[in-house]
């Protein structure tokens, strides 16, 4: 239940009683004093259920009621009116979303201060760099549950559909500082573990499991954010709690950014540039598909122009719009050439091991570093995991057989690893014929 207060002046407060008493909501109005001396107002009161805070709202918009008049709406135990129970029966099953203002409000209540937010960011960073680099996926999930992320990724999209330029601004200003904070976070982490000897120097972090599987974007990951986007925003628009939206968003993020600051400290630029670009278009589709998903709900500016005026923040907003811009072309850019070779690569692998040289093997998974333009000295490394009856032997020359078939395929220098996993099955009788399926 919600209770809605609104103040209102002698000519619209009979206006409103009607809507109320059109709807059967059971109010109470009394007069009241404002800070204005000259001015006595009336407060009229009425509680009916959360579904139906939009409808009532609506209605009390349509006949005059201004979106900026002074109004409160807070939520309630419980209310015994003599027409709550009907209220409550005929919103039971309604699906309504939250009003402009309770959106704009509860988007402010999930946001910390810019200075608590970079330093659980810096401390969600360190977390998440221990958990990848120990291989653990518990630390790494850890990092994610204290990472406070969805605020201004919600803040960003929450100001954009509802046309709070100074929402929209300070929430982009605080998404970028904290990922640049959270990458130098990682960073120092991996420096220190490397002075200190608890991580060895030459330790090669792209055969860390959790850390290859963020050495470049694929579809997985923008199917990921946008998924993610999605649920923090319908999570928004609802009564319901985002505590767990935050952790999905934040581990579509937290440890990309850690990945970053890994590979730089261990010179791996490949690695680097890689997970930046994962970073930053996970970044981009959490914040598109959040937007949509409010845009989709009908949240909309109340006026057109809000983005532009005439003071100095005209510039600040032009130059945030071209930075995106250019950030969005570019990454669009790089994640088509990256999944176009990721494709070849995949094509390539189950070719080769269709070869009845190697119907014994089974693949696991394919990752493939970062294939696009970049200081790089070194060919990117392509990773084959296979499976392999237990007893088997190595079949002979298969990572070169699927290197030279790349390199036909694509014209790129690679390098082919292959990780063979052996298993048993209980009976000999059991086994199935792989390529059969």
């Amino acid at each position: 239940m919600r209770l809605v207060q609104i103040l209102v002046s002698d000519h619209q407060r009979d206006t409103v009683t009607d809507v109320l008493d059109a709807e059967e909501i059971d109010y109470i109005r009394q007069r009241v004093q404002t800070n204005d001396p000259d001015a006595t107002k009336w407060l009229i009161e009425f509680p009916v259920p959360t579904d139906a805070i939009g409808y009532v709202f609506d209605q009390l918009y349509d006949v005059g009621i201004d979106e900026d008049q002074y109004t409160t709406i807070v939520s309630l135990e419980g209310a015994v009116t003599p027409r709550t129970e009907s209220l409550l029966d005929r919103f039971a099953s309604d699906f309504d979303t939250l009003t402009r203002l309770e959106l704009r409000s509860k988007a402010r209540d999930i946001s910390y201060d810019l200075r608590s937010f970079l330093v659980m960011i810096f401390l969600s960073a360190i977390v998440a760099t221990v958990g990848l680099l120990m291989d653990s996926p518990a630390v790494v999930v850890g990092s994610m549950v204290i990472a406070p992320i969805i605020g201004p990724v919600m803040t960003t999209t929450v100001g954009a559909a509802t046309g709070d330029r100074e929402m929209l601004l300070h929430s982009l200003r605080n998404q970028a500082l904290g990922f640049m904070v959270a990458i130098l976070g990682a960073m120092l982490c991996s420096v220190s573990l490397q002075l200190g000897g608890i991580v060895p120097n030459t330790l090669d972090v792209s055969t860390v499991e959790l850390i290859s599987l963020r050495s470049a974007p694929s579809w997985l990951t923008v199917l990921i954010g946008v998924a993610s986007g999605a649920a923090g925003a319908f999570a928004l628009t609802t009564k319901g709690s985002t505590s767990l939206v935050g952790v999905m968003i934040a581990a579509a993020l937290i440890p990309a950014a850690a990945t970053v600051g890994i590979a730089a400290m261990w010179g791996a630029p490949r690695l680097a540039v890689g997970s930046l670009l994962l970073l930053i278009l996970t970044l981009l589709l959490i914040n598109a598909s959040a937007f949509a998903v409010l845009w989709w709900f009908q949240y909309r500016p109340p006026r057109q122009g809000w983005l532009i005026s005439v003071d100095a923040g005209t510039w600040v907003v032009v130059a945030t719009g071209i930075v995106l811009l250019v950030l969005t072309v570019l990454t669009a850019g790089a994640f088509y050439q990256q999944s176009s070779f990721e494709q070849t690569v995949n094509h390539e692998v189950q070719t080769t091991l269709d070869d009845s040289e190697y119907e014994s093997l089974e693949p696991v998974t394919i990752r493939t570093e970062y294939n696009g333009p970049g200081p790089f000295s070194s060919p990117e490394t392509i990773t084959v995991v296979v499976s392999r009856m237990d007893g088997d032997n190595n079949p002979s020359g298969v990572a070169e057989t699927i290197d030279k078939r790349i390199t036909e395929s694509t014209g790129e220098n690679v390098v082919v690893r292959v990780r063979f996993e052996n298993y048993q099955y209980s009976g000999a009788e059991s086994r199935p014929d792989i390529h059969s399926r």
